[in-house]
């Protein structure tokens, strides 16, 4: 398949590309190197595939590129670029949120609709539930974002079943619960925790612990995200880990592998879900999806590329 993805250069885009390109897929990458966290993190990201001659990387914005001629041939578009975090996107950072998440969602389908594409693959977010009445949570439940962030994320699910509806473009939005692997973002909770556990810094421990979270591992994630291209299926599936466990639970874990944390106890932020679990009947009928990582082989593998002090 010839393959374009954009965010490329992120934690899920880079491990997506990978593993594309290990199955012979052609990729073609877009990324805009934000500054949300060190754009040289991105660049050591891309360091395994800028040697593969089925990968080429445009460093460009979904707002000003040339999408109609990067769009053009592609069997799969792969849209994963977007303004990630719960927690900065209250207040002044909210513009930031609806250009990144929302407009560059809606130019990018502007570009699908007007010529032929296989499959469109959204990467949505679980923070579409909010705090959700049922655990596990299917698709079918009323969306309750309790975040802008949230928001956006649900308003480029909106914006991929509306142009699937009305103009065919064979979308698919894959809500993706807590990904978490080696080259996880840096303000994410289990990097956070290595780096805690590693060099003694104390862990900012939000809430009171019982919280719990779906975490599902990037393999298991992207492997999905491939099937979703391949199969007939459009609409909205969810991708969890399998099995919730509390952030206790998941502290004790990088214990285990790694040493002692001291927590830093910090009062809930806005924003937090209380609890995450994915219903993930529809994935696993029509993607074939089945996560295949524990937590603690994912913990440990993080453990292993986590660079010491």
């Amino acid at each position: 398949m010839r393959a374009l993805v954009t965010g490329a250069a992120g934690f899920i885009g880079s491990h997506l590309c990978a593993h594309l390109l290990a199955c012979g897929d052609t990729v073609t990458g877009i990324d805009s190197f934000t500054d949300f966290y060190d754009p040289a993190r991105k660049e050591r990201n891309l360091r395994t595939l800028t040697g593969s001659p089925g990968f080429s990387l445009h460093r460009a914005d979904l707002l000003t590129a040339d999408l109609a001629r990067l769009v053009d041939g592609a069997d799969a578009v792969y849209h994963l670029a977007g303004q990630p975090g719960v927690r900065p996107s209250w207040g002044a950072e909210f513009p930031l949120y609806t250009a990144r998440n929302v407009l560059a969602t809606q130019v990018l389908l502007e570009a699908v609709r007007q010529r032929p594409v296989g499959k469109f693959v959204y990467s949505s977010s679980s923070s579409v539930y909010g705090n959700a009445r049922t655990c596990p949570t299917a698709e079918t439940a009323l969306p309750r974002p309790v975040s802008p962030y949230g928001i956006t994320k649900l308003a480029g699910e909106h914006l991929c079943e509306l142009y699937r509806k009305t103009f065919g473009v064979p979308a698919v939005s894959l809500r993706l619960f807590t990904v978490y692997g080696p080259r996880q973002r840096p303000d994410m909770a289990f990097t956070r925790l290595l780096h805690a556990a590693s060099s003694g810094a104390p862990f900012p421990l939000y809430g009171d612990g019982e919280q719990t979270r779906d975490f599902t591992y990037v393999h298991d994630a992207v492997t999905a995200m491939r099937e979703a291209a391949r199969s007939a299926f459009t609409g909205i599936a969810n991708l969890g880990g399998g099995s919730p466990v509390s952030m206790k639970q998941a502290i004790s874990t990088v214990e285990n592998i790694v040493g002692p944390v001291e927590i830093l106890p910090l009062p809930a932020g806005p924003g937090d879900a209380l609890h995450t679990s994915a219903d993930i009947t529809v994935a696993t009928r029509e993607l074939g999806y089945r996560p295949r990582t524990t937590l603690h082989q994912g913990i440990l593998a993080m453990a292993q590329e986590h660079p010491r002090p």
